[in-house]
């Protein structure tokens, strides 16, 4: 992946922004405005050059689209350059039917591949209190990471889905289909566990460091994961299944499988999740998303795109202070927001900075 960063993006229609062509800095770009000014809305459209969908769950075209237009259609134009003054164009068209991209007015089916990391502190609650969330974010984060793990976990939960269908409609003879599709849905659990454990362990080896940087506290963090398929090999998950069948069919859904299994968050030892008060839990989940911003640098051999949503109501003042020079000491581009008027005053004092300003969808530098 080439070192590039967004240096201009042009809106038509997304959301409340204005038809303005905003230029950005490589390091750090500061975006100002009151709540509901689209501050956030900015980072979406961002976030949505990179993905081709929102950060946001289930969002629709007619979500996306300003309300006040004319033509049904957003569209994208942006420019990303590198180090060496080299600059690509990339845009595209967005409408009820579906998309249209273009890279250097070629149309193009690849996704960009600067990537971009979304960092909202609000998650944090979601992430130490909801299982569900910790295996989507963990999912869908570890397959930006490996095109092995998301290739696996695609045919997993489609091997998933079926072996559920058969249990939840009974159809003839279906007890057989399952054993005779259960040796590929044991190896695809497995081969799945194994990845998790494999990228857990990369992001440990930075996360207490990344916590000692920011936070200037020393303490232990460790990602754990707790599967009941560990351990166990192809055969020995495939006697499980078949012991587990007949009340597989009582509840109609497979009760055995890395879709059950979950992460575990270690504060000195402790489960975060339980013991830790909201503060440290905000500051391991900061930490844990840094720490995956460096592990994918290490792998892709360039970092993502972060884009950081309001922090400062999250952090006190001195830990503000630190963030910003541990964003100051970094190579990545990074758009941060706030509303808050100190914290404001705090990133206004980066000089190198971009000063973005938003009004009611109208985007002004300084």
């Amino acid at each position: 992946m080439e070192n590039y960063f967004l240096s201009k993006i042009a809106l038509t229609n997304f959301r409340n922004l204005n038809n303005d062509v905003v230029s950005f800095k490589k390091g750090i770009n500061c975006i100002f405005g009151n709540n509901g000014n689209g501050k956030t809305n900015l980072l979406e459209a961002i976030y949505y050059l990179s993905h081709r969908k929102s950060f946001k769950k289930n969002i629709s075209f007619q979500q996306l689209i300003n309300v006040e237009c004319e033509t049904p259609e957003i569209t994208f134009l942006s420019v990303f350059s590198n180090h060496k003054n080299e600059s690509l164009s990339y845009s595209g068209k967005l409408n009820n039917l579906g998309s249209t991209w273009y890279l250097d007015n070629k149309q193009t089916r690849k996704k960009l591949e600067t990537k971009s990391v979304f960092i909202n502190p609000f998650d944090s609650f979601l992430f130490h209190t909801n299982t569900t969330f910790r295996r989507t974010w963990f999912d869908q984060h570890f397959s930006l990471l490996d095109k092995e793990y998301k290739r696996a976990l695609k045919d997993l939960n489609a091997a998933l889905r079926f072996r559920n269908q058969l249990l939840s409609k009974k159809p003839y003879d279906f007890e057989n289909q399952i054993l005779a599709n259960d040796h590929r849905y044991c190896e695809l659990n497995l081969f799945v566990l194994q990845k998790r454990h494999y990228l857990l362990n990369q992001l440990n080896e930075y996360l207490s460091g990344i916590f000692k940087e920011i936070f200037d506290e020393s303490h232990s963090l460790k990602l754990e994961i707790d599967s009941k398929c560990s351990g166990l090999n192809v055969l020995e998950m495939q006697n499980k299944l078949k012991e587990k069948l007949e009340k597989d069919k009582i509840i109609g859904h497979s009760n055995l499988g890395v879709h059950r299994d979950e992460y575990l968050f270690n504060f000195d030892g402790f489960n975060s999740f339980e013991f830790c008060s909201l503060g440290q839990q905000k500051m391991s989940f900061l930490s844990l998303l840094f720490a995956y911003i460096e592990l994918f640098r290490y792998k892709f051999k360039t970092y993502p795109i972060v884009l950081i949503d309001d922090v400062s109501g999250e952090l006190d003042r001195s830990r503000w202070n630190n963030l910003i020079a541990f964003l100051k000491n970094k190579e990545f581009q990074v758009f941060i927001t706030t509303a808050n008027e100190n914290f404001k005053k705090e990133l206004e004092k980066i000089e190198e900075a971009q000063k973005i300003f938003i009004t009611d969808g109208a985007v002004e530098i300084s």
